[in-house]
C-alpha cells in the first residue's frame, strides 16, 4: 500500500512508516492544486494544514485512511469521506502540555510585564518604576473557558502557582475522570464574575460560537487578564478592544482572526497596537515534544490500521450503527459459511450494516454478530439455522 505523508514528519516517524507500505512518499511542501494527481494509488495520506477537498477524496479510488497530524479534522472533507468509506483519524492530545506552558508564559508576561519591561530595554530605556505593580499569580483564581486535555494541563500546572481554578464546558463526558480539584461553573460569565486570569480555549468543534463578548467582559474585574488559545471567532475582538481602554484589560493572544494563512506575511490587528495587548503567532501546539509525540502517534495510527484493521482516533466512525437488529451465531469455522449467512439474509431484502467474528482457540468454531436494519423473516432465521455449519442462533433487539 502506498503511503503519502504531505506534512512535515522527523527522520524517525518516516523510518517506521517504510516497512508499513511497499511506497512511501515524502511531500511536505505538497499543494492543495498537486494533491489530486499525488493521490494516484495512495491508501494512507497524513496531512497537516494541507486541504483536502471532496473532489480529491472522491477521485482517489485506492484512499482507506486519511491522518491528520494534529487534533480535529482540519481542512478535510470529513463528509465526503465518509461518504466514500475513507476512515479520517487525528492525534487530539498530544499538543496538550504545549498549549498549557504558553498560556502560563503568556499568563506570566501579562502580570510581570516581561515584554513591556524588554521593549523599553532594547530601546536603551530604564523605566523600572513603571513595572513594580505586578499583581502576583499565588492565591489567584484562573478561569478555563472550555475544558478539555490543554485545560486540564493547565489546570495540573495553576496548582503549582498555589492558584484556584474554575471552569466552564458545554459538556462533560460522562466516563470522564474529571479534576476533582476544578470547581465547574454552569455558564461562562459566572468564570469571568470569579476569575482573575481567564484563559479561552473554546467548546467542542460542534458547539463553535462567541464565548467572549461585551457581558462576559464587563463581568470581569477591573485589570483582570484575558489568554485566547482557541479558534478564531470564539472572541468578539471589537469587544475586547473596548474592554482594554474602558476597563483596564490585559490580553494576551495566540490567535488572530487577521493573521495570514501562510507562515509568512503582512499583518494588522485593531488589537496589537494597544499597550496592554501582547501577542504569539499561534504557536500553541508548536514545541519539538509536541511535534515528536504526535509523529508517534501519526505511526501507531498507521501501524495498527494496516496490521489489524483496527481505527484509532477516528473521527468518522459511528460509535454504533442505526442497526435495530443483531444476529448471534455459533458457527464452524468452515469456508462459506457466513456467506451462507448472509445469502438467506439478502432474501429478505434486509442490510448487513456490521458483522463481526470472533474464532475460539483451536479455530475449529466462531461466534459472529450481524447487526441488522431490519427484522429478518421466519423464513429467512429459519433457512439460517439450516445451515449445517450453523451451532446455534439469536435474534437480538439493539437497545
Amino acid at each position: 500500500m502506498k503511503i503519502l505523508v504531505a506534512c512535515e514528519l522527523s527522520e524517525d516517524a518516516l523510518r517506521q512508516l517504510r516497512p508499513l507500505g511497499s511506497d512511501l512518499a515524502y511531500a511536505p511542501r505538497l499543494t492543495a492544486e498537486e494533491l489530486p494527481a499525488s493521490l494516484a494509488g495512495v491508501g494512507v495520506l497524513v496531512v497537516d494544514a494541507l486541504r483536502v477537498r471532496p473532489s480529491d477524496i472522491a477521485g482517489a479510488s485506492a484512499l482507506q485512511l486519511i491522518v491528520r497530524a494534529g487534533p480535529g479534522p482540519a481542512n478535510v472533507a470529513v463528509e465526503e469521506a465518509s461518504t466514500q468509506g475513507v476512515v479520517v483519524s487525528h492525534c487530539p492530545n498530544n499538543d496538550a502540555a504545549a498549549i498549557a506552558e504558553l498560556a502560563f508564559g503568556l499568563m506570566l508576561a501579562l502580570d510581570r510585564q516581561i515584554v513591556e519591561s524588554t521593549d523599553c530595554l532594547n530601546k536603551g530605556r530604564w523605566a523600572r518604576g513603571e513595572f513594580l505593580h505586578a499583581r502576583g499569580l499565588a492565591g489567584r483564581t484562573l478561569g478555563l473557558v472550555g475544558y478539555d486535555r490543554s485545560a486540564e494541563a493547565i489546570a495540573r500546572r495553576a496548582r503549582a502557582f498555589e492558584m484556584q481554578v474554575v471552569a466552564w464546558t458545554p459538556q462533560l463526558a460522562p466516563d470522564r475522570d474529571v479534576d476533582r480539584e476544578v470547581e465547574f461553573c454552569d455558564w461562562p460569565r459566572e468564570v469571568a464574575r470569579r476569575s482573575d486570569v481567564v484563559v479561552v480555549l473554546g467548546a467542542p468543534e460542534t458547539e463553535q460560537h462567541v464565548l467572549i463578548d461585551d457581558e462576559f467582559l464587563e463581568a470581569l474585574a477591573e485589570g483582570a487578564s484575558l489568554i485566547h488559545l482557541a479558534q478564531i471567532g470564539v472572541i468578539d475582538e471589537a469587544a475586547v478592544a473596548r474592554a482594554v481602554q474602558s476597563r483596564g484589560l490585559r490580553v494576551a493572544l495566540d490567535v488572530h482572526s487577521a493573521a495570514p494563512t501562510a507562515d509568512s506575511g503582512k499583518f494588522k490587528s485593531r488589537l496589537m497596537p494597544a499597550a496592554a495587548v501582547i501577542g504569539t503567532q499561534h504557536v500553541g501546539p508548536h514545541t519539538q515534544q509536541a511535534r515528536d509525540a504526535i509523529a508517534a502517534e501519526i505511526v501507531r495510527i498507521v501501524r495498527t490500521f494496516l496490521m489489524s484493521g483496527d481505527i484509532v482516533n477516528g473521527l468518522n466512525i459511528a460509535e454504533r450503527s442505526p442497526a435495530m437488529w443483531q444476529l448471534v451465531c455459533r458457527v464452524r469455522d468452515q469456508v462459506g459459511v457466513m456467506a451462507s449467512i448472509l445469502d438467506a439474509i439478502r432474501a429478505d431484502d434486509i442490510n448487513a450494516q456490521e458483522i463481526s467474528s470472533r474464532v475460539f482457540l483451536g479455530a475449529k468454531a466462531a461466534l459472529c454478530t450481524i447487526a441488522l436494519d431490519e427484522r429478518p423473516s421466519a423464513a429467512a432465521l429459519d433457512a439460517v439455522r439450516a445451515i449445517p455449519d450453523v451451532l446455534h442462533l439469536e435474534l437480538r433487539a439493539v437497545v
